[in-house]
């Protein structure tokens, strides 16, 4: 079976990599060093610190295997060519939530980079899945525990 895609715009490349970067360069030669600070206390057995900074290289070992996985599946979208007739990974939209008669503005991204609080939903969620592909005035519907929701496209623009 073949490993699933991360669809990724150029800034979500760009982070995962200085992410990978920082992990592989500076947090590694740092828990180094607190880990041979706590071999020099003695006894490890009943050594905390050197079980924690064991842990916390075991956690920065799994970060830097998974940001090197994803980013091996990476698919970048290139977003200067973009289609702006139709909505699509790497857009920025302005839409009209019906419910609330509310503006709303998002960047559609892949699920990797998803983050809602700084406007960014993944192409992967009920309301990305549903703006996909609609144009200038169509409205898209969203099934909410509350009933249906619409939200119309109001703007497609590129990211810049």
């Amino acid at each position: 079976m073949a490993e699933k895609k991360h669809i990724l715009t150029y800034e979500g490349l760009k982070n995962l990599e200085e992410e990978l970067q920082d992990l592989k360069v500076n947090k590694r030669k740092e828990i180094a060093g607190k880990i041979k600070e706590a071999r020099e206390q003695g006894d490890l057995s009943e050594n905390a610190e050197y079980d924690a900074a064991k842990d916390e290289q075991r956690d920065i070992e799994a970060r830097i295997e998974q940001l090197e996985a994803l980013l091996k599946n990476a698919e970048v979208v290139v977003e200067d060519e973009v289609d702006l007739d139709t909505i699509g990974i790497g857009c920025k939209v302005k839409i009209l939530d019906k419910d609330f008669d509310e503006e709303l503005d998002f960047k559609i991204v892949g699920s990797t980079e998803a983050d809602s609080l700084a406007g960014k939903i993944s192409n992967e969620s009920p309301l990305g899945k549903a703006l996909l592909g609609k144009k200038i005035g169509e409205t898209a519907e969203v099934e909410t525990q509350a009933g249906v929701s619409e939200y119309m496209v109001l703007e497609i623009q590129r990211v810049s």
